[in-house]
């Protein structure tokens, strides 16, 4: 290929070079030295560039003869779909970073600190306010509590009967009041606990449901693992490490300023400048111990929701498994998780081993110190004037001073294992956070360019396409998101109501995926998708190739998902619900349920068969009776009368219809075939087997 030819190549994508082309699609920064940072890279595992730099490495040579090739290029792009323009996901080369106390770890938990803490007036913040206050008071009752041996030595030296009784109930008097500060300290903890998960959870719920981002998140981005745990069981944790803590932390300020001057005040700056450099000596030997832990932490997590989601597995699919005999092989399965979980925990277990060590020898060392800073004045003849009585005193009010500004030290020293914990957490749901913004602001992006279509149109009072059209599809290229493999090509077809069509090929030529596409799941390649009416009872409805249902009454399940849009529905209601119930051959369903509203304490799953799964999904779909219906093999599990029966029940219902299927008798409820033949192949024919529907009457 000549120079002007290969100029040309690049010029068409907009680029100079093959390093600019990377640079721009799947970068942040530019690369340097031979290595590329972390970026975004098109489509998900849309191209192994670790694979590429060891290629390059090992011929650094011929470095511009592979990656300045536009013909070997574009061989890699077809081979790997690097221009897919299917779902962005992070590309991460090597290893992913390991998760540290650094200042990601900050910028996460500052990040969840903002929904914790959203507005001034909040609860939340009038009870952090209130935790403030109660813990102040707590600190001023603790000093005076403190300082009473002191007062018992000079009392008890001076045989002071009279002193002795009032300083005797001016003790039990503040030792009450202590106990029901420290009671209301704990109490107003476990509320924040309980606001502060709430809070966190109906967060990461609001932006989990946003349109399509738990399908995005599930399927298509692998990298976070169990999503699920990580909103409930280490959200959970989070709250209650962090409430357990919250105290200590806020306190620690007040305490470590007022006792500080104390000791300066009692031992001069030697005892507030020893104290403050054994601090700094055991935060680096604990910053040291934490670091391994953290990381480790989180893999524990990630095993622990693993191993949970393998038993899940097995309950979901008991009898798929028990037909499989896999008892044995799922039992080997199972304990070989357990095993790598084990196995981390040991790990992690080690690990503390030496953190523990170090805040035990911190807390135990910081006592004798204390002694060392009040024995320095006393030897040095400082307190020489003063009586035996007198000293012992002053000692133990110098001890309790010196005792406790350690105290508050070790106390932060102590907080390490919780702060190591909290940090893992922190990660975690940092992790999630991010992920699940960055797809929710897609699905935003999505949803207002459809809107703003819409507005266009209406302004304009021009209506490019007739209103009774549902959907328009413009030289759509369809390809696997994970693979890269391609299913169609240049498909441009327009589905309008009475044209009913049926959808066939063989497995894996892109059946399923095209109503993915159809249903905005995924996105297409190339091409435009336009989806010209709402999704619901006046628009589309989808029936997936698997049913899926809810908790709840047998009504929830028929008019769901408008239950929470329609929560009383009537008599008259009832009469459609049954006669649907009916007409999809589920009369004996209603009495099984004990009837529409009971709550059933059964998993719907477990109690149906799939013939009745995919019978109550019709039920379903001529209640909501929609102006179009996408069937994904909904009758696969039926027998061609009963599926003949159903598909002329939506007819009737005026329904069109897209269906997905293999049985040449469906081919009659529909007006056009489109045949998926593999490699974006395909073909659209007219059906003449099309029959008037009958009417409703007959």
């Amino acid at each position: 290929m000549s120079s002007k030819q290969e100029i040309k190549f690049w010029k068409d994508r907009k680029m100079t070079s093959f390093w600019e082309y990377l640079t721009v699609n799947y970068c942040r920064k530019p690369h340097k030295k031979g290595k590329i940072w972390n970026g975004q890279a098109e489509g998900k595992q849309a191209y192994d560039l670790r694979l590429l730099f060891r290629v390059c490495s090992s011929a650094q040579q011929q470095l511009p003869f592979v990656l300045g090739s536009p013909r070997a290029w574009m061989d890699m792009e077809s081979q790997h779909r690097v221009e897919s323009r299917c779902w962005k996901t992070t590309l991460v080369l090597g290893e992913r970073p390991r998760p540290r106390l650094d200042l990601l770890f900050v910028r996460r938990f500052l990040r969840i600190q903002a929904v914790l803490f959203p507005t001034w007036p909040s609860p939340n913040v009038l009870m952090f306010l209130t935790l403030l206050g109660v813990a102040v008071l707590e600190q001023l009752v603790i000093y005076q509590v403190g300082v009473i041996p002191s007062q018992y030595y000079e009392v008890l030296g001076n045989k002071d009967f009279s002193g002795f009784q009032a300083l005797t109930a001016i003790a039990l008097t503040m030792i009450v009041v202590n106990s029901t500060l420290k009671s209301f300290d704990q109490f107003i903890c476990n509320l924040l606990y309980v606001s502060w998960r709430k809070s966190l959870t109906e967060y990461l719920h609001n932006c989990y449901f946003q349109g399509q981002v738990y399908y995005s998140l599930h399927i298509l981005h692998e990298d976070i693992d169990n999503p699920d745990q990580r909103i409930s069981q280490d959200v959970e944790r989070f709250c209650r490490q962090l409430s357990s803590m919250a105290s200590k932390l806020v306190i620690s300020p007040f305490t470590l300023a007022y006792y500080t001057y104390q000791c300066f005040h009692s031992t001069g700056w030697l005892g507030p400048v020893s104290i403050f450099g054994y601090f700094v000596i055991g935060t680096i030997i604990n910053k040291v111990l934490m670091s391994p832990i953290v990381s480790k932490l989180v893999q524990q997590e990630k095993l622990e929701g693993d191993f949970r989601f393998k038993h899940m597995q097995i309950r979901v699919n008991a009898e798929p498994a028990a037909f499989y005999r896999a008892g044995r092989v799922e039992h080997m399965r199972t304990d070989r998780r357990l095993q790598n979980l084990l196995q981390t925990q040991r790990e992690l277990i080690g690990k503390e081993l030496w953190l523990y060590i170090g805040i035990n020898t911190f807390d135990y060392l910081g006592s004798i110190l204390s002694y060392v800073i009040i024995a320095i004045p006393i030897f040095s003849g400082v307190y020489g004037d003063l009586s035996p009585t007198e000293l012992s005193a002053l000692v133990s009010k110098n001890a309790f001073v010196s005792i406790y500004l350690i105290s508050c030290f070790s106390q932060l020293i102590d907080l390490s294992s919780t702060v190591t914990d909290v940090a893992g957490y922190t990660h975690r749901i940092g992790e999630l956070q991010e992920t699940l913004l960055s797809l929710g602001r897609r699905e935003n992006k999505s949803y207002s360019e459809a809107k703003a279509w819409d507005s266009d149109s209406s302004e304009s009072g021009e209506d490019p396409e007739p209103r009774d059209t549902a959907f328009l599809l413009e030289q759509v290229t369809l390809s696997v998101p994970s693979s890269g493999k391609l299913l169609i090509k240049d498909l441009s077809l327009r589905i309008s109501q009475g044209d009913s069509m049926m959808i066939m090929g063989n497995t894996g030529t892109g059946k399923t995926s095209l109503l993915r596409v159809l249903g905005g799941l995924w996105e297409s390649t190339q091409g435009n998708v336009q989806m010209l009416t709402c999704f619901g009872p006046r628009g589309v409805v989808f029936l997936p190739q698997r049913p899926f249902f809810t908790d709840g009454s047998l009504r929830e399940q028929v008019i769901y998902p408008l239950k929470e849009i329609y929560p009383v529905s009537g008599s008259a209601d009832d009469e459609r619900i049954v006669q649907f119930l009916e007409l999809a051959g589920l009369t004996d369903l209603l009495a099984r349920a004990g009837g529409l509203d009971k709550q059933v304490d059964w998993n719907w799953y477990d109690v149906l068969s799939p013939g009745e799964m995919q019978r109550l999904s019709f039920a379903r779909l001529f209640y909501l009776q929609p102006r179009y219906a996408v069937l994904d093999e909904a009758t696969s599990a039926l027998t061609e009368e009963v599926e003949h029966d159903l598909y002329r029940v939506c007819l009737q219902l005026g329904m069109t219809l897209i269906s997905v299927g293999h049985r040449a008798s469906l081919e009659k409820f529909h007006s056009w075939i489109l045949k998926l033949q593999g490699g974006g192949k395909w073909e659209l024919t007219r059906c003449e087997k099309m029959k008037r529907p009958p009417s409703w009457e007959e």
